[in-house]
């Protein structure tokens, strides 16, 4: 288990992190998303004892992650721009790895190299930003760690590549309670892949939920009303946006299912529906809600 209480990390006068407090359970996939700067890199590199916390605390099974190879042994992390040695090549990790990582399986190795069409005796430095991604996870998935941390890890990869990932990943999670960490703009992966999700904005946590959850409490819905109403006369519920062509209005709120249809039918409306809610419409309200959207920025 991860957990972090009032984490805090500064770089000069910067407060890349601000009294971040969470919990990522054994064995879950977690979804961190968030704007530009938010803090996303900077949290991953501090679990992967990378970075030391300027204030606050941050454990992995009950152990600071920093300077601590007993912890660092178990856990991974795959950095946005994965760095190898110049001459390095996926034989060359073998001795390199498995001598920091306790539970380096080179019979995985093996198996992993066979699933990714990689050159094992070619030099990584000279293969493409997705082969490099792909020799990182074959490198990543072999040392057998119980903590995953992936940055941008679908960057560069193409379709059938980022689906044997996420098959990858859920098998790991599923035989051997392996936790996942993955800091990703690509939504529409996550939201296939994790079970929880935690939203950073301005190195601070918007919400930290279970995804169903999440989906649970908001709502998109389409309805026709002659005359449309005034958004004030929604009684009863949170209005994150709305839109109006005409007599459609477009509605994104927070509530119940129940509380959002009875604000709209208590306005006698000629047609409404729900409709499903993606994680990028989720994450594009709530930061909305924040202050961050486009009419702000180009303003």
């Amino acid at each position: 288990m991860i957990t972090m209480n009032g984490l805090t990390k500064r770089f000069g006068q910067v407060e890349a992190l601000q009294q971040i407090s969470c919990r990522i359970e054994t064995g879950s996939i977690y979804g961190l998303v968030g704007s530009n700067g938010a803090g996303k890199s900077t949290l991953l590199r501090i679990l992967a004892g990378v970075y030391r916390p300027d204030g606050g605390s941050v454990e992995v099974d009950g152990l600071p992650p920093f300077e601590r190879p007993e912890v660092k042994g178990r856990t991974f992390f795959v950095p946005d721009f994965p760095y190898f040695l110049p001459h390095a090549t996926l034989d060359d990790c073998v001795s390199l790895y498995g001598r920091f990582y306790p539970n380096w399986d080179q019979k995985r190795f093996e198996q992993l190299c066979g699933m990714f069409p990689l050159p094992r005796k070619g030099k990584i430095a000279q293969f493409s930003k997705g082969m490099q991604r792909q020799a990182a996870l074959i490198t990543a998935l072999a040392t057998r760690p119980d903590y995953l941390l992936l940055d941008e890890v679908f960057d560069g990869l193409d379709p059938v590549m980022r689906q044997l990932l996420k098959r990858l990943l859920s098998e790991e999670v599923a035989g051997r309670e392996m936790t996942v960490l993955i800091a990703s703009h690509n939504l529409r992966e996550l939201e296939d892949l994790c079970d929880h999700v935690g939203l950073l904005h301005r190195g601070g946590i918007l919400f930290d939920r279970d995804l169903d959850e999440l989906k649970l409490g908001i709502h998109k819905v389409q309805a026709v009303f002659k005359p449309v109403p005034e958004l004030t006369a929604f009684e009863g519920i949170e209005i994150l946006s709305a839109t109006v062509r005409g007599s459609l209005l477009n509605l994104v709120a927070r509530g119940t299912r129940q509380q959002v249809l009875d604000a709209l039918d208590a306005q006698n409306p000629v047609f409404r529906e729900v409709l499903p809610l993606t994680l990028e419409e989720v994450f594009i309200s709530e930061m909305e809600a924040a202050g961050y959207d486009i009419d702000n920025i180009l303003g």
